[in-house]
């Protein structure tokens, strides 16, 4: 472990009734939970932020936005728990990954902040990965020594820091000179909070500047060195328990709490979501469907497949591998075609969670005679990774109505999430027929979870799927406060009490089996279509 925890340390908010203010900073708004020590959310509250999208792939966000959505949220919290700031013992932060934001040395920023949608630097990363020989658009001296030190590359599509970083560089030099350091959403939180430049592991990895060999954890001044980044620009590196510092006294006072209150480190949001589902064991995955999809778990040692774009990187908590399947679309899809379709008599046309639920509620169940989805609406990357892939309805006839698309754009995530399950099974340690924890808010759409179930024949567990960033990040702060001898122990107290459970059916799993089975056939086609 990297630094100390705050184990044992006695402060604000010590006593039984002390809470941990857990915040998940997503894309579109965060969520805000007030944890006892059980890290049963007893107060919660969630605020939205505007997303830019100033022109074709580009994706920004005003990091005071976030420290505005904070200060608001947590007064809605304050509302509800008049005492908050007596019974305060930590502040915990988790954030979506791979954002830029370039700062001076007092932390401001100097632009918005590339978020993780961005794909501007595209070509860049192409060019920065390619060359010749190659494999898989790699070449294969750079795909050696990125593999060996870092346990993966740069994704082609620009949505990585590293990208975006050379992006900053070649088109806005201004900035990249003036800036002092380079940081990710939680980053840049954590100084807002204490003042202090750092990160944590996965966070780091996913720059592909960080050496993740055992034994050899930290910034590789080889890697930063041959992309053109100083190694002073990136922030120190620590474990996800370890106390950041005190909230600065004008942090207190914007958020309504006592200065010097703990700042705990936390995670990237995929980190703290793979916590907050309960799912730590080695080889137990857990399935999380937002804006994006992903299935995910921890294993005991590194682990790749390169040829279907899908490895481990090091988790914020003792470096421990975490394995990370991404898909582009899951609940964009859904917000999509709910834009799309969800006019008529249900006026659910916009892409917020109360109209979503009405919306989906009234669908019917799935029939064959249904069109097939494929949700590559911003390309895909496992386990193929191509920006350039785009999605299609196949089999659609005069005879289909709102309900019909709407159906098959759930039933097309789920059979998505199948595809990359085929290739994640392939994992040696992974824990096949165990009971699969969905998380995230297309997880409250009970059509959707049935379809998973079905589609991947595995017990589908839903419990409280919206908290397990916060939930997620809450255990990492228990731990580093000594209120449990592990992250791994709190995290089983999230498995305890009610839960939605989705059984696969035998209809359903066949109906599944048949139209996997389209798909598979369709597949390479519409692949080479935009190849």
């Amino acid at each position: 472990m990297i630094g100390d925890s705050a184990a044992g340390e006695k402060g604000p908010g010590s006593d039984e009734r002390g809470l941990i203010i857990s915040a998940d900073f997503g894309t579109s708004g965060v969520k805000i939970a007030a944890l006892d020590r059980s890290l049963s959310a007893i107060a919660t509250a969630t605020r939205r932020y505007p997303l830019s999208l100033p022109g074709p792939d580009r994706a920004e966000q005003e990091p005071e936005d976030w420290w505005s959505a904070l200060r608001e949220g947590i007064a809605d919290l304050a509302a509800q728990i008049p005492d908050l700031s007596a019974r305060a013992s930590a502040l915990v932060f988790c954030a979506q990954m791979c954002g830029v934001i370039p700062v001076e040395r007092s932390g401001r920023p100097l632009r918005p902040a590339i978020v993780w949608l961005d794909k501007r630097a595209g070509s860049l990363s192409r060019a920065m990965n390619g060359g010749f020989p190659s494999l898989a658009g790699y070449r294969l001296d750079k795909l050696y020594t990125w593999t060996r030190i870092a346990n993966g590359a740069p994704s082609h599509n620009g949505m990585d820091p590293p990208a975006k970083m050379l992006w900053l560089k070649q088109h806005e030099p201004d900035v990249w000179e003036a800036a002092a350091r380079l940081l990710d959403v939680k980053d840049w939180l954590l100084h807002r909070a204490t003042g202090r430049f750092v990160t944590t592991a996965d966070s780091a990895n996913l720059t592909w500047m960080m050496d993740t060999r055992p034994g050899r954890e930290g910034w590789s001044p080889y890697l930063a060195g041959r992309l053109g980044i100083p190694l002073d620009r990136l922030p120190e590196i620590v474990d996800g328990t370890y106390t950041v510092g005190g909230l600065l006294p004008q942090a207190g006072t914007e958020l309504g709490l006592a200065a010097g209150l703990p700042v705990i480190a936390g995670a990237g949001d995929v980190v703290a979501t793979a916590i907050g589902s309960g799912a730590t064991g080695d080889g137990e995955l857990h399935a999380y469907a937002g804006t994006s999809a992903w299935l995910s778990g921890f294993f005991p040692s590194r682990r790749i497949d390169i040829f279907h774009s899908y490895a481990t990187i090091s988790s914020s908590v003792n470096y421990r591998p975490l394995l990370i399947a991404t898909q582009e679309s899951a609940g964009s899809a859904f917000a999509w075609a709910a834009r799309l379709f969800g006019g008529g008599e249900s006026g659910a046309a916009r892409d917020d969670d109360a109209s979503l639920e009405a919306l989906y509620a009234g669908i019917g169940p799935l029939r064959d005679s249904d069109p097939l989805f494929v949700p590559w609406l911003s390309g895909e990357r496992v386990p193929v990774d191509d920006d350039r892939l785009r999605a299609v309805f196949t089999g659609l006839s005069v005879g289909h109505d709102r309900n019909a698309l709407l159906r098959s754009v759930l039933e097309g995530v789920a059979l998505n999430m199948r595809w990359a399950l085929s290739k994640v099974a392939r994992q040696k340690g992974l824990k096949t027929g165990l009971p699969l924890p969905l998380v995230g808010g297309g997880a409250v759409n009970p059509h959707f979870a049935q379809m998973l179930a079905d589609a991947l024949k595995l017990q589908v567990v839903v419990r409280q799927p919206r908290l397990a960033g916060v939930r997620g990040a809450g255990a990492i702060a228990a731990a580093g406060l000594g209120w449990y001898p592990s992250v791994e122990a709190a995290a089983a107290s999230l498995t305890q009490g009610e839960a939605l459970t989705y059984d696969p059916e035998g209809e359903g799993m066949a109906r599944a089996d048949r139209r996997a089975a389209l798909l598979d056939r369709h597949r390479p086609k519409l692949i080479s279509l935009y190849r």
